[in-house]
C-alpha cells in the first residue's frame, strides 16, 4: 500500500484529489495539509511514501515546505502538483529535492500513475516541464565553466542560494550581511555570468553543477 500527504491551500482542491487517491487501490492518504508548516509536521509524523506539493502554501512556500521535508524525512518521495512551469519555479522546486513535477492539467489516471512510479523512486515530469529541462541543460554556452570561475567565492555563495529560490533579504540574513550588498553580489553575478536576470543565473548555476539536488551524496 502507498501512504501518501497531500498539501494543497484551496480546500476544494484538496479534498478532491484526496477523494480521487482515496478510490485507488493500492493508495491510502494518511494525511492532508493546508499549508506548507503542517505538511512538514505531519510528514514527520507518518513518514508518507509519496507527499504532493502545492508550490502556493501559506505560512511556508512549496520550496522551503520540499527542502524542510526532504531533510526530516529522506525515505518520501516528493511530487509537484502545481499550475505553475516557470524556469524560477522547476528548478529551485528540483533543488530542493522534488523527485517529480506535475501540473494541475494532469489527468485524474496521470496522478495516480505519477504517484506509483515516484512511489518507487521514479522521476516523472510533464512533458511542458521536461521540455524546458532539457531545453536548459542543452543551452548552455562553452565557455560557462571559465564564466563561473571568474566569481568570488562570496559570489558563488549568493548564487547557490539565489539558486535555491532564496529573496535577496533571506540570502542577507543567511549570509549574515546586508540586503544593499547582497544586491550588489547579484548584479555582479548576471554581469560576469552574462545573463539578464536571477532566474537565467540560478538556471545557469544548475546546468553546470553549482547547485545539486538536496539528496545526491
Amino acid at each position: 500500500m502507498i501512504t501518501v500527504l497531500v498539501a494543497e491551500d484551496h480546500p476544494l482542491a484538496r479534498r478532491g484529489i484526496v477523494g480521487f487517491l482515496s478510490t485507488q487501490p493500492d493508495m491510502a492518504v494518511v494525511a492532508e495539509a493546508g499549508d506548507g508548516a503542517e505538511a512538514v509536521r505531519l510528514a514527520v509524523e507518518h513518514h508518507p511514501d509519496v507527499a504532493i506539493i502545492d508550490l502556493q502554501l501559506p505560512r511556508l512556500d512549496g520550496i522551503e515546505t520540499i527542502r524542510r521535508l526532504t531533510r526530516g524525512c529522506p525515505d518520501t518521495r516528493v511530487m509537484v502538483l502545481t499550475s505553475h512551469a516557470a524556469d524560477a519555479d522547476i528548478f529551485p522546486a528540483i533543488h530542493a529535492g522534488a523527485l517529480s513535477y506535475l501540473l494541475k492539467e494532469a489527468t485524474p489516471d496521470e496522478l495516480a500513475q505519477a504517484v506509483r512510479a515516484a512511489a518507487a523512486g521514479e522521476a516523472v515530469l510533464h512533458p511542458r516541464v521536461a521540455a524546458r529541462v532539457v531545453a536548459e541543460l542543452r543551452g548552455g554556452r562553452p565557455d560557462a565553466p571559465n564564466a563561473l570561475r571568474d566569481l568570488t567565492e562570496r559570489e558563488l555563495e549568493v548564487l547557490r542560494l539565489l539558486g535555491e529560490g532564496l529573496t535577496n533579504a533571506e540570502i542577507a540574513r543567511r549570509l549574515v550581511i546586508g540586503e544593499k550588498t547582497v544586491k550588489t553580489h547579484v548584479s555582479a553575478i548576471l554581469t560576469k555570468l552574462q545573463v539578464a536576470d536571477r532566474t537565467q543565473a540560478a538556471v545557469h548555476a544548475w546546468r553546470h553543477g553549482v547547485l545539486r539536488r538536496e539528496t545526491d551524496p
